[in-house]
């Protein structure tokens, strides 16, 4: 766009201040855990509807709320006390590739999680480094799997350390850290979005290059890097705010 770094800057604030609205929630899968207001309601919802985050938005969203009915519209309590007779009325459920058994086996984790971990904020909050919630990401998918679990399951939770991008647990984290009374975000972790990353997926990623945020052409961890470093220069205190120019240039206004 040959913009200077402050024009760029005041264009994506523009952007972030359109998209950031209430009227974002309906249509997004955040609609998912703005059913509650428990806490523990909301970061397992959050964290289940993230993990489905692929694909059509709109399938993604019903699904999600799918997830949640099948669950009796209390996530957290059908997580601690389901017993396995429970479980199998979560057989039906598909989104893509993630199957019923995919969610029986994120059910008794999150159970594991909880019970023996101190529930998912703990685990960031323990394993983040001075700069990154990337490497708590990698410690929570080796306690989110510490137990017994069907192979197939693995693919469903990201691992930077193998070189994903994780951008559904990126997502994930940008609802539950960032806090700024917009009443989209819940900011309801006691984590510093400054050490957040930007969820990168085809669209945002396109959108980045297009704005010389991002010059690496393969959308893996160096381009993750290379992401968060942009923004960082542009909010260093709140740089993924800027997921919301991003997703809204790309979705909406085919940037």
């Amino acid at each position: 766009m040959g913009l200077t770094k402050s024009e760029l800057k005041d264009f994506l604030d523009e952007k972030v201040n359109e998209f950031n609205t209430v009227d974002f929630i309906e249509p997004d899968p955040i609609s998912v855990p703005h059913r509650y207001s428990l806490k523990e309601d909301i970061e397992i919802a959050s964290f289940l509807v993230s993990s489905i985050a692929w694909g059509n938005r709109k399938m993604i969203t019903k699904n999600g709320h799918r997830m949640m009915d099948l669950l009796g519209n209390s996530p957290y309590d059908f997580v601690m006390s389901h017993h396995k007779n429970q479980l199998e009325r979560l057989e039906s459920f598909v989104h893509r590739t993630f199957k019923g058994e995919d969610f029986k086996y994120f059910i008794k984790a999150l159970k594991h999680v909880y019970s023996n971990h101190g529930g998912l904020e703990s685990i960031f909050t323990k394993y983040q480094t001075a700069d990154s919630l990337q490497p708590a990401i990698h410690e929570l998918n080796r306690i989110f799997f510490e137990i017994e679990h069907p192979h197939r399951t693995r693919k469903h939770v990201a691992d930077p350390m193998k070189g994903s991008v994780a951008k559904r647990i990126n997502m994930n984290l940008r609802w539950l850290c960032r806090k700024d009374n917009k009443g989209v975000d819940f900011g309801i972790w006691d984590i510093n979005p400054a050490k957040l990353s930007c969820p990168l997926d085809v669209h945002s990623g396109n959108v980045a290059r297009k704005l010389g945020l991002l010059n690496r052409k393969n959308n893996d961890l160096k381009a993750l890097e290379e992401l968060d470093k942009s923004l960082r220069e542009l909010d260093p205190y709140d740089p993924v705010k800027y997921d919301f120019a991003l997703f809204g240039l790309g979705i909406f206004e085919g940037f």
